[in-house]
């Protein structure tokens, strides 16, 4: 991506034991070498939700400005959206309910504060997405706890998918009797809000190294995208990217190529991730992609470290690498705008 001055000033003002740059990832049995991403400047749009960036696309042009220094046009233009025929709606991710190491010994309290930060957004949004992993080790108290906190949010509705560690001690049994009733298969679906189709995909429940969605997933997934036209905005939330963000260390899903030449026909893709607990985003053709940061603790930048893991940051510090991300669609634009920010900033 060119043109983007206030990422790299974000990048430039990172902790000094926070590397700006970002090593290429190496080409690993194919998968990385052919899938199409310039890493050279996708790895230098990275940053920390501590920074907190703005994203509009105008022309299929992104830029972005920090979203400390926007925050009242951020609020402006989202109370506009509202006004007209458009709407907003946040994304929170990883929250790890039931973690209690170094990197975060209160994730309850980290995940409160997220809520509480949306509950102070000046428009009520009208969704919310949680990208997976609610809960730590998917055990009953943990459930309970998470739902106890979200149900304290002030958003129209609440929508899920699943991580690994929703997933991994039950199959996914506890996980969809709490956030999975009316799902297909192992808990993908879809459905209408305002004219935006919104996609939610299970890329957990065959992990192998990588994320990966399955046939029968992508039969489904075809078929629900069939019917629609090719001017619908989409909006798809799954928890590992549906791209190769880093394949070495799992982050990526197996066959998410194949569900991605499927949206290719539409006008205006966001696809939304979690997983790797940090911002990474690029705009590709009509397919914006943006994972998240998490509610619980960060993890290393690709390559920045032996292996992927909570990363213990300097005390606090913890907040402002923890976030939201809030988006608002207006109809006949694009693209969707996207927000994220940080525990740590002020309403």
């Amino acid at each position: 991506m060119k043109d983007m001055p206030d990422v790299n000033r974000t990048l430039e003002e990172l902790p000094k034991d926070t590397p700006a740059k970002q090593p290429e990832p190496a080409a690993k049995d194919g998968r990385a070498a052919n899938d199409g991403i310039d890493r050279r400047n996708f790895l230098s749009c990275m940053a920390w939700a501590g920074t907190g960036l703005l994203w509009t696309i105008a022309g299929g042009v992104p830029t972005s400005k920090l979203f400390a220094a926007t925050a009242g046009a951020a609020g402006g233009s989202a109370a506009h959206a509202h006004a007209g025929s458009g709407f907003s709606f946040v994304q929170i991710s990883d929250s790890h309910i039931g973690f209690n190491k170094a990197a975060n010994q209160d994730v309850a309290g980290t995940l409160k504060l997220a809520i509480g930060k949306i509950n102070d957004l000046s428009v009520r949004p009208d969704l919310l997405l949680h990208t997976g992993d609610v809960t730590q080790s998917s055990k009953p108290a943990e459930f309970d706890t998470a739902q106890q906190i979200i149900k304290n949010v002030k958003a129209g509705e609440s929508f899920y998918v699943p991580g690994e560690h929703d997933t991994a001690t039950d199959d996914g049994v506890l996980y969809r009797q709490r956030f999975g009733k009316g799902t297909v298969g192992n808990g993908w679906y879809s459905f209408e809000h305002k004219g935006v189709h919104f996609i939610g995909l299970n890329n957990v429940q065959q992990i192998d190294a990588m994320g990966k969605l399955g046939p029968e997933q992508l039969r489904w997934l075809k078929d629900d995208l069939g019917s629609l036209s090719a001017s619908t905005p989409i909006v798809v939330f799954a928890h590992i990217p549906l791209w190769m963000v880093y394949p070495q260390w799992g982050w990526g899903t197996e066959d998410g190529a194949e569900a991605l030449s499927y949206l290719k026909r539409f006008g205006s893709v966001t696809v939304l991730n979690g997983h790797i607990h940090q911002i990474v985003q690029k705009v590709e053709g009509n397919v914006a992609f943006h994972t998240a940061t998490s509610t619980a603790f960060p993890q290393p930048a690709p390559g920045s470290a032996p292996h992927g893991g909570p990363m213990v940051v300097p005390a606090g510090k913890l907040e402002s690498v923890l976030g939201i991300t809030k988006v608002r669609y207006i109809a006949r634009q694009s693209h969707l705008a996207i927000v994220d920010s940080s525990l740590a900033e002020k309403a």
